[in-house]
Order: C-alpha cells, then sequence, then structure tokens
C-alpha cells in the first residue's frame, strides 16, 4: 500500500532506507522503496547496495534530470496508492515513524511530517542553516508552507497536480505543488519529522537562497503568480514596493549594504531579519536588472 521515494543526487543514503526498511517490514503491509539516482559522481558504490535490500529497487540515470522531473518521475514507477516522499539527505529519529503516516492514509491525503534538526550539531559554518531550519522550518506554528522534505500523498492528488518540470534549479518547485493542491485539496501538518542531515555551509546556502529567489522572480512573471502569491511572503513585501515605487531605493540600499549584510548572516549569531532583509532586497536587485 506504500511507495517509499526518494531522489538522491550525491549523497550516501544507504542507512536511511534501511532504517524505513526495517521499519516497514515491521508495520507487515504491502511496500516498496525506490531511489532514483539524479546522474551522481559521488556515493554511487554505497548507494548500489540498496538493490540488496528487501522490497527496493535503486535506479541510476545517465543524466540529469532535476528537481521536479524527478520527483514525477519516481512517482510514475511507484505501484502503490500511498506515496512518501522524503530527501535523501534525512535521517529517521523516531522508530514509530512509518506507522504514524500509515494512520493518516486515506484518499486525497497531503501530510507533511514536518523537519527537525540534530540539537548536538552547533558548527559554526553551518550557524545561518540551522539557526533558519530551527526556527522556520522546524517551527510549525511560525509557518505551514508546504514542503517536499518529508511528506505523503495519495498517488490519485499527486496526478492531478505533479510537479512542474520547467522548475530544474534548486528553490520554489515545492512552493508552486503546495499552492496548486491547496486549490483542490487539504494540506494537514502533523509532528512526524526527520532529521535534515545534509547542512549547507553559510556561503553556499546564500549562493542556493539567490538561486531560490531568481527561480521565484521568473515563476512570478509567469501565469502561476496568483498561485504562488498566497504562499510567498517576500512575493508579497516585493508586490507592496513596488506599488509605492520603493523598489529600486531598496536595490540601492542592498548594494551598498550586501557585503556587510553577507558578513552578519555568516557570523556565529546570524540574524534571520537581516536574511529576510537581503532576499528582498536581492529579489529588488535582479528585478531591476531585468527590466
Amino acid at each position: 500500500m506504500l511507495s517509499i521515494l526518494i531522489p538522491t543526487y550525491n549523497y550516501d543514503c544507504y542507512d536511511l532506507v534501511k532504517e524505513l526498511n526495517q521499519q516497514a517490514c515491521q508495520c507487515n503491509i504491502k511496500f516498496e522503496i525506490i531511489v532514483i539516482d539524479d546522474c551522481s559522481t559521488l556515493n554511487i558504490t554505497n548507494n548500489q547496495k540498496l538493490n540488496t535490500l528487501p522490497h527496493t529497487q535503486y535506479i541510476k540515470l545517465n543524466n540529469n534530470i532535476g528537481r521536479s522531473k524527478i520527483r514525477n518521475l519516481l512517482a510514475d514507477k511507484a505501484i502503490y496508492p500511498y506515496l512518501l516522499f522524503m530527501d535523501c539527505d534525512a535521517e529517521v529519529c523516531s522508530k514509530h515513524y512509518i506507522p504514524e503516516y500509515l494512520k493518516h492514509c486515506q484518499p486525497n491525503c497531503c501530510i507533511v511530517g514536518g523537519t527537525a534538526y540534530d540539537p548536538k550539531e552547533n558548527n559554526p559554518q553551518y550557524s545561518l542553516r540551522l539557526k533558519y531550519g530551527r526556527l522556520r522550518e522546524g517551527n510549525q506554528t511560525y509557518t505551514k508552507r508546504f514542503t517536499t522534505f518529508n511528506f505523503l500523498i495519495h498517488k490519485d492528488l499527486f496526478n492531478k497536480v505533479k510537479f512542474n518540470e520547467s522548475i530544474r534549479d534548486y528553490g520554489h518547485e515545492d512552493s508552486l505543488f503546495g499552492a496548486q493542491i491547496k486549490k483542490i485539496s487539504n494540506i494537514t501538518t502533523i509532528n512526524n519529522p526527520l532529521i535534515h542531515k545534509g547542512l549547507d555551509t553559510n556561503d553556499i546556502f546564500i549562493k542556493k537562497t539567490e538561486t531560490a529567489i531568481y527561480n521565484l522572480l521568473k515563476l512570478s512573471q509567469s501565469n502561476i503568480i496568483n498561485d504562488l502569491l498566497p504562499e510567498s511572503t517576500i512575493l508579497q513585501t516585493y508586490k507592496k514596493l513596488k506599488k509605492y515605487h520603493l523598489t529600486t531605493l531598496i536595490n540601492i540600499a542592498f548594494c551598498t549594504t550586501k557585503k556587510c549584510i553577507q558578513k552578519q548572516i555568516s557570523s556565529k549569531n546570524p540574524s534571520l531579519f537581516l536574511f529576510d532583509c537581503y532576499k528582498i532586497g536581492y529579489l529588488c536587485h535582479i528585478a531591476s536588472k531585468k527590466q
């Protein structure tokens, strides 16, 4: 009844899949685990061992197809009606992870389990990623935003939406998918997290954030802007700034303070307020360059 679907790229997910396999076997259900490798160059040998686990298949692609298309491919290959998606850089932190999701398997369901972070991890080179993750992504009272990191969905519902395959790079394929799901069904958030282990250094996380904002700008200029707007605080803020003709001023302020803000948000105690300012400043900056 359950297809566990994991896209991977340059990451060793053997331990994750082994734990999921053991839990599913203990639940005495029909299940499969499909891992599709998006043309990795690292960690291939250990991931190939996944094919030795029961009900598990590891598939390596010859070409990189991107974050959206690989999830659609996983769903196409799934044979069971309930699809449990997760990222490869996750770690199971509860012996009841699979049983908890099984409680929520019902037609038309979409369930987000949440994200957690290792409380023992305090390396300063990950300070921004950890603080953002713990206070935003890992805080269910802060946001109900959909995320692809850890979610269960009925296959019939998934097939009505699917991921937008024009989005290949990092950022906002999940926002758009979640927004389109909400138009036809409900998204329920439960306390069933996975630990996010594949942390980005501060510099890389800032670069990924810039890529995500660039994607967001491209999407906002398409006919799906009305889907994205309710899901994106940064787009809502940008729209207000544009309405009052303040985007040029924000761009100037961003260009003047960019290096100082980068230094602060890469420090041991980064300010999420400044990080938010950086994001809206960067959006105004790239939007001005496109005009």
